[in-house]
């Protein structure tokens, strides 16, 4: 067909009408086609076909028997051909399914059709396995590898440099929480006196892990032996600490490695402050608790954050009980023991784990340097909505209304005058203790 230029345009290619001769007048061409375009299905089975072809020699010599003849495709391609070898595995009839009998054609190309696109999606891989689990890496081990190749070459003596404030590597691995380095640096550093060094503040590697409550760390840096029962400038140990910040994961872990190698640690240790982790731990309690108390407008989420923080106060002194801290310890500075701190706030829930102690019938009238008894403190509290309660727990264990302190004065004579004044004396008397 001739365009109005006349130029033939004949299967998608023009040819000027110019270029044939008289001689070619009345004559059919034949329109010369590019050849077509084939599908990704026909490219991949032509590619199937060439491998097959190539290694057709080398299969052969392994399969001393004759291949069943198949039916072929209109196209006249070997489905036999185009399908891979079936592979020794047992494990194979999910990727490859069973050929199908000769006199089933129709059923014969449809599995042909599954293999060649199944094959598309999944291709085979021969000659590699899946590691067993027993033989897989964790990441944490994979980093340790990793970072064991980097220090390889860094000596003990350059390890233990220390910066103007006295950091070590290991100082900065736990702070940053960079855990496979401070897990390959510990064990370098394992069996030698610099596992302990310290810095400025007088804080070890192990201190700085629990400053940071970085738990994992700390069980690492203890499973390589460093010590915990080190002090920083201050005097605190890092149950100290731990008990101060409301640690109980960093806490809990340092209970269960003691457990596990079986090392000694002193619970009743006292900072420079003659405070144990215990009285540290119900003293931070009772500061969230007065909080609580002294909210004017409390909104949900103030409320919600100081709940937590109450929580993981509450977590840390039951940890510290277990691991045998006892409230019955006074502090140095006024004689003051856990229950007597719990007492200054009339902190119920503190008082009532104290009370469950085994021990506390010998502690619940122990008196501070001033002569007081628990029952003293709770009974001169003012505005406290729990103190009623707080005298009825201290009454119910044992505690006995009749002691006087250093200045004479009886438990209901601190009692502040007012309606729930009233009720706190009617309690002290014996009446309504256990209502």
């Amino acid at each position: 067909m001739l365009d109005s230029r006349g130029i033939e345009i004949s299967g998608g290619q023009t040819l000027l009408a110019s270029h044939f001769g008289s001689s070619f007048r009345g004559c059919s061409f034949i329109d010369v086609k590019p050849p077509p375009v084939r599908t990704v299905k026909q490219m991949l089975m032509m590619k199937r076909k060439n491998l097959q072809n190539c290694s057709q020699d080398n299969y052969n010599l392994e399969h001393k028997r004759m291949s069943p003849k198949y039916e072929t495709s209109p196209t006249g391609v070997n489905h036999h051909q185009l399908s891979p070898p079936v592979p020794v595995s047992q494990n194979t009839t999910t990727l490859f399914p069973t050929a199908a009998p000769e006199n089933a054609p129709m059923k014969q190309e449809f599995l042909v059709n599954q293999q060649m696109q199944h094959s598309f999606e999944y291709p085979p891989l021969h000659k590699q396995r899946t590691p067993s689990p027993e033989g897989r890496m964790t990441l944490f081990q994979w980093q340790i590898q990793q970072e064991a190749r980097k220090v390889e070459g860094i000596s003990l003596e350059q390890l233990s440099m220390q910066d103007s404030d006295g950091d070590t590597f290991l100082h900065i691995a736990v702070a940053k929480g960079l855990r496979a380095l401070a897990y390959v640096l510990s064990a370098k550093m394992a069996g030698t006196c610099f596992l302990d060094i310290k810095e400025h503040n007088g804080q070890s590697p192990l201190q700085i892990a629990a400053t940071t409550n970085q738990y994992l760390i700390l069980q690492d840096l203890m499973a390589h032996g460093a010590q915990v029962n080190t002090r920083d400038c201050w005097g605190r140990a890092p149950l100290h600490v731990c008990a101060e910040k409301g640690h109980y994961l960093t806490l809990g872990g340092i209970w269960k490695a003691l457990k596990g190698n079986g090392e000694l640690i002193d619970v009743e240790m006292f900072s420079y402050d003659g405070l144990t982790a215990l009285h540290l731990a119900v003293l931070s309690h009772n500061n969230v608790v007065k909080d609580l108390r002294n909210l004017e407008n409390p909104c949900t989420f103030m409320t919600a954050e100081l709940g937590q923080r109450k929580r993981l106060y509450f977590e840390c002194i039951k940890i510290l009980l277990n691991m045998g801290a006892s409230c019955g310890t006074k502090d140095l500075k006024s004689g003051r023991t856990s229950l007597h701190m719990a007492s200054e706030e009339a902190n119920v829930e503190l008082l009532k784990i104290f009370l469950d102690q085994p021990t506390m019938l010998s502690i619940v009238n122990v008196k501070t340097f001033s002569g007081n008894t628990a029952l003293h403190i709770v009974s001169s509290l003012t505005n406290h909505k729990t103190q009623a309660e707080a005298v009825k727990l201290l009454m119910r264990k044992g505690a006995d209304p009749g002691i006087r302190n250093l200045e004479n004065e009886l438990p209901s004579q601190l009692v502040p005058e007012g309606p729930a004044g009233e009720k706190v004396r009617q309690i002290l008397k014996g009446k309504h203790v256990n209502a």
